[in-house]
């Protein structure tokens, strides 16, 4: 646990943790212990959510890692969100659900380049629900891969997380588990897979962004991959 309060934090992060240390100094001059404690706390607890913990990402070309910490919520076949233009064949969509514990930076699944992003506003449900993908604030974005093969990732916002964060623009070049983004206070992030792809994990497994390996795009291309356990 204190490993975790001794990594970077995000420059976005700043001005909460100042924030509420702020607020949180004011409570210890003006001697309400029952005040500074919960602020202590409450800022500790933002120094926590906002860290950004280095990841040793796999290399191989193949693979698409897990674009966010958190939890395989589920797993269903959904067509694309409509603003990115990849058609309505309906494609493996795996659902990560972020608590206001996990990490919030977003990676990139693959290496290519960003061919498309769209921002639609929305509502703020319950990131968990089924009705999330469709319904909530999200930032769509489509990576295009050198073998000419996209992967959709979606930035979805949930009823404490009220703004998603994109750190990168169209036409730009990404590398497997870089920064794309984060999102706050808890949110979801999708992952859509191409036709072909041999997914290698399942409903409620824990994901580590930039590092879990969550398909394989090439299954037939060497020796058969197990499913990953946990």
């Amino acid at each position: 646990m204190l490993a975790n309060f001794l990594i970077p934090v995000i420059d976005d992060g700043w001005r909460f943790i100042a924030l509420f240390a702020a607020v949180t100094f004011l409570a210890a001059l003006t001697g309400i212990a029952w005040l500074f404690w919960p602020l202590m706390l409450l800022t500790l607890w933002s120094i926590y959510f906002f860290r950004d913990p280095p990841r040793a990402v796999p290399q191989e070309d193949s693979l698409l890692i897990a674009p966010a910490d958190g939890l395989v919520q589920m797993v269903t076949e959904a067509v694309p969100p409509v603003e990115l233009g990849l058609g309505e064949q309906p494609l493996t969509r795996v659902s990560i659900f972020l608590s206001v514990f996990d990490v919030h930076i977003n990676r990139a699944p693959c290496s290519g380049t960003v061919e498309a992003m769209a921002y639609r506003p929305g509502k703020f449900l319950n990131a968990a629900a089924e009705k999330a993908s469709e319904d909530n604030e999200r930032m769509a974005l489509a990576f295009r891969r050198a073998d000419g093969r996209t992967i959709a990732c979606v930035q979805i916002a949930g009823w404490v997380a009220r703004r998603i964060v994109c750190y990168v623009k169209p036409g730009q070049a990404v590398v497997a588990g870089e920064r794309f983004g984060h999102i706050r206070f808890g949110s979801r992030t999708d992952l859509y897979l191409p036709p072909g792809a041999r997914l290698l994990v399942a409903a409620g497994q824990r994901m580590i962004g930039g590092e879990t390996v969550m398909a394989d795009l090439d299954p037939a291309a060497g020796t058969p991959r197990p499913a990953i356990e946990f």
